[in-house]
């Protein structure tokens, strides 16, 4: 009986998890990934990715059936190939070296009905217009036609334990009927469902819709939480009051900016592909980034102005910063906005001490000690800074013995706690 050959180009957060739901869907699966030190990490049954717990990755080991592998000619004879590496930016510039590079490899092992899905997120017309011809060219094959392309974004949340993989609605697109026919059957096999779309454009778009939903409309409340600051009025009781309406509103809450690959990077893509093909501006999307690139010195300026209230200067300040993950329950420090936070913060003369049970040392700010949530780091700092609200933090312990607290998540109360 034949086993259906997948490759998983990349293995970190969205790779990774893709291989592993497919090895227990039956899928003889290579995790491809350019970083030796990852892949004898995963050969190991060592996962670094938070969301695949080590007894997952052990069990994907045990079946014989995943493979991690640097070299590419363990991709041979493969029925599916789906791409997941990043996409950042440089300068501005959307950065698709990557895909490229995993295009020109992959390309040499492409065989007559197989498929290549692109999941990394990009500007609409990526797969057709560079992908394509890429794996064209060094194949000698043709899509449509001779082999399948689609492309599906990647909707992975990490440390969301409600919506999984397997859970989260999968859009999936095609060059062609065909190959949209070849790429939605591939993800039935591993999600519960499927919402097929006209075009690899279109799919392209829609993952660049969900991000800019999200970016512009927290960069709302991060003004109003700014404005309101300066007329007195709580946002926070604002905003939850007005969650309380059970159509036509969704809440979304400030915080010390935005931070991961999608919301500081994806809508970029869709702005710079408008200004490129059509020579004009997003201007939600621009006006949106500025006002959250601004959230990490407003930060900062609070800080500094909530210390001189109590009349102690921010240089030489001592100041305990909880999380810099740049979301809950996660060590994931991609463009984390407590990077910039601490930056300024250090740049002003404060001593920074940061408690994060979750990242990795080597990924975080330099010139920051890292130290245990204590009752003596509490009482020691001249203030308290919430950054990421790990629900592990004890914030009852932080409310007893801090002396000023500046809470940018809303997970604090007391006369000592002043909120973003």
């Amino acid at each position: 009986m034949h086993v259906d050959k997948l490759v998983v180009v990349g293995q970190g957060y969205v790779g990774l998890p893709l291989a592993m739901r497919a090895v227990e869907a039956g899928f003889e699966v290579v995790g491809l990934d350019v970083d030796t030190d990852r892949v004898k990490r995963l050969a190991s049954g060592e996962s670094f990715v938070a969301d695949i717990p080590t007894d997952r990755l052990g069990r994907a080991l045990a079946t014989g059936r995943y493979h991690p592998s640097s070299e590419y000619a363990d991709a041979e004879d493969f029925d599916f190939c789906v791409i997941t590496v990043p996409t950042p930016l440089r300068d501005g510039t959307p950065d698709l070296s990557f895909v490229e590079e995993a295009g020109k490899a992959i390309a040499p092992y492409l065989r007559a009905g197989c498929t290549v899905i692109l999941e990394s997120t990009t500007y609409p017309g990526t797969t057709e217009e560079l992908l394509r011809p890429l794996l064209e060219s060094a194949s000698g094959l043709r899509s449509p036609g001779d082999f399948h392309l689609g492309y599906s974004p990647e909707r992975i949340d990490p440390g969301n334990r409600s919506w999984r993989l397997e859970n989260t609605p999968k859009v999936v697109s095609g060059m062609d009927p065909a190959a949209l026919a070849r790429v939605d059957g591939f993800y039935r096999r591993l999600v519960e469902r499927t919402v097929p779309v006209d075009s690899t454009q279109v799919a392209e778009l829609t993952k660049l819709i969900e991000n800019t939903f999200r970016q512009v409309n927290i960069a709302l409340v991060n003004e109003l939480t700014m404005l309101s600051h300066q007329l007195d009025i709580d946002v926070w009781q604002a905003i939850e009051a007005a969650a309380t309406k059970p159509f036509g509103f969704m809440p979304f809450r400030p915080g010390p900016g935005v931070g991961g690959h999608c919301l500081p990077i994806d809508p970029c893509y869709l702005s710079w592909q408008v200004k490129r093909r059509l020579g004009r501006q997003f201007r939600f999307i621009e006006l949106a980034n500025d006002i959250n690139h601004e959230m990490p010195e407003h930060v900062a300026q609070r800080v500094m102005a909530g210390l001189n209230r109590s009349g102690k200067a921010v240089s030489g300040a001592r100041l305990l910063l909880l999380g810099l993950a740049y979301k809950p329950n996660t060590g994931d420090m991609r463009d984390s906005p407590a990077v910039d936070v601490t930056r300024r913060l250090r740049e002003l003369g404060a001593e920074v001490r940061a408690v994060e049970p979750y990242a990795a040392a080597h990924h975080l700010p330099e010139g920051v000690l890292t130290v245990g949530l204590t009752e003596r780091e509490i009482r020691e700092a001249d203030c308290v800074v919430v950054i990421t609200d790990h629900d592990v933090f004890d914030y009852p312990l932080v409310e007893r013995h801090a002396r000023y607290i500046f809470d940018a998540r809303n997970r604090c109360s007391g006369p000592n706690v002043e909120r973003i």
